[in-house]
């Protein structure tokens, strides 16, 4: 079983794009020590949401010196936000062998999407993605976390090869769904200490359910 780690932003958010984005923001010293964390942890797995230019000015170097590696899923529409990975950014990560994925084009739910809105999320996203980076776009994160059976359904016909979930519990490295641990700004090393380190528990359980009830729905 691996653990799957998920950050949005590291450092301090300058304003938010979203309501409640800020905590998802982890202060750069907390990041650094929960890198140190899980460095000799071979069953532990990075990524990075959103596409913040925290990801390349601070993430992935810190990334590089500790010889980890991570996958980053950046968002199309704001390949030209300053505030946001460039393409630039993208083609220096995949060429240091980072993975770069899609989490679509606007952060909107894919969950309940129109036949058009599901195009330019899943497809032409990806499309953008891949000429910005330089590189086939494999993987896809679901923007807030939200499924269900009918945008799996899309996701497998688009030919996604894994998809990542915010569902909180640990999962098999070769499962299509991957379930991650979102990190927030009430996490410590403690806490991922002990999301890395404890057994299966209630917790997980009704995770595992939860995410059960999403498929099928």
């Amino acid at each position: 079983m691996i653990i799957n780690l998920c950050f949005h932003g590291i450092g301090s958010i300058a304003h938010e794009r979203e309501p409640g984005e800020s905590r998802y923001w982890v202060a750069t010293e907390r990041f650094l020590r929960i890198l140190d964390e899980v460095r000799e942890r071979p069953d532990v797995r990075l990524s990075f949401d959103d596409g913040n230019r925290s990801d390349v000015e601070v993430a992935f170097p810190a990334v590089r010196e500790r010889a980890l590696r991570a996958s980053f899923f950046a968002l199309a529409g704001r390949l030209d936000d300053p505030a946001s990975l460039s393409p630039s950014d993208l083609r220096e990560l995949r060429n240091a062998g980072m993975t770069i994925g899609s989490h679509g084009w606007t952060h909107t739910p894919w969950r309940g999407l129109g036949a058009d809105d599901a195009r330019r999320e899943l497809i032409d996203a990806r499309t953008a993605l891949a000429e910005a980076s330089g590189g086939v776009i494999q993987n896809a994160a679901l923007p807030l976390g939200r499924y269900d059976r009918q945008l799996l359904g899309r996701l497998k016909r688009s030919g996604y090869q894994t998809v990542y979930t915010s569902d909180r519990f640990p999962t098999r490295s070769a499962t299509w769904l991957q379930a991650r641990y979102s990190i927030t700004s009430d996490d410590t090393v403690e806490s991922i200490r002990s999301v890395i380190t404890h057994r299966a528990g209630v917790r997980d359980v009704r995770n595992l359910l939860a995410s059960a009830v999403k498929r099928i729905r």
